[in-house]
């Protein structure tokens, strides 16, 4: 039996949905009891789901008209919802690119700025890398996923900087997008890529601030290269 929680949750995933892929565009106006009428729901559970997408910058309610679909330009584009919305939408290639270019402008920061809080901080980043290393060698896609995301959850909230602490969310959201798309060049769990990691690890635990930050320039520029060519042999 559906909780109402999971109500909650099934309205808001659709319409998120529907509104990132431009199903509901720009403009378009929600009727909550067309909602609640579709899904089978009180309108008290369409009211929390719109109140969320609100928060999100995806609609608006707007007196005399009703609750309005917004731009893309007002939307929350770092949260891990829209993010999560995007990655199953068109706009897939789209959000990495962008978020890759971000990532460029801070992980590199980050892994200057953790090299010199000393080994013990940095350890967590080369673990990670060696578990991405080990998991790229059996083919295990779910452990490489997962130490991934530890990897730069430790890189991002080692840094010292709360605000790259908080962008890690970001980023795991951003990664874990990548599970159900079957787009081989940027699905393999290549040796080369895990290595590229475990450069970042070494140069952290080092100490060596400018070898970390070229190392994370290499890590994340090479992902963003692999997305843009995939993106245009589409």
């Amino acid at each position: 039996m559906t909780t109402p929680r999971g109500l909650h949750a099934q309205v808001l995933d659709t319409l998120g949905q529907r509104i990132v892929s431009g199903a509901s565009p720009a403009g378009v106006v929600l009727r909550p009891e067309e909602i609640a009428t579709e899904f089978g729901v009180s309108r008290s559970v369409v009211r929390e789901a719109l109140r969320v997408l609100q928060s999100l910058g995806l609609v608006e309610p707007r007196q005399r008209i009703g609750t309005q679909v917004l731009p893309v330009t007002s939307w929350e584009l770092l949260s891990p919802s829209v993010i999560r919305w995007r990655g199953l939408s068109d706009g897939y290639f789209a959000q990495q690119r962008e978020l890759l270019e971000l990532r460029l402008g801070i992980e590199p920061v980050a892994a200057s700025l953790l090299a010199g809080r000393g080994a013990e901080v940095g350890a967590p980043v080369l673990a990670a890398a060696l578990e991405m290393v080990a998991a790229a060698a059996s083919g295990d896609g779910r452990a490489y996923l997962e130490a991934d995301v530890r990897f730069h959850r430790a890189l991002l909230t080692g840094s010292g900087n709360a605000v790259f602490g908080h962008f890690a969310g970001t980023v795991e959201a951003l990664l874990r997008t990548r599970t159900s798309e079957s787009r081989d060049t940027i699905t393999r769990w290549t040796g080369a890529a895990a290595g590229r990691h475990e450069a970042v690890g070494r140069a952290v635990v080092a100490g060596d601030a400018d070898a970390a930050a070229a190392a994370a320039t290499a890590m994340v520029g090479v992902t963003r290269d692999e997305f843009i060519a995939e993106a245009a042999g589409r």
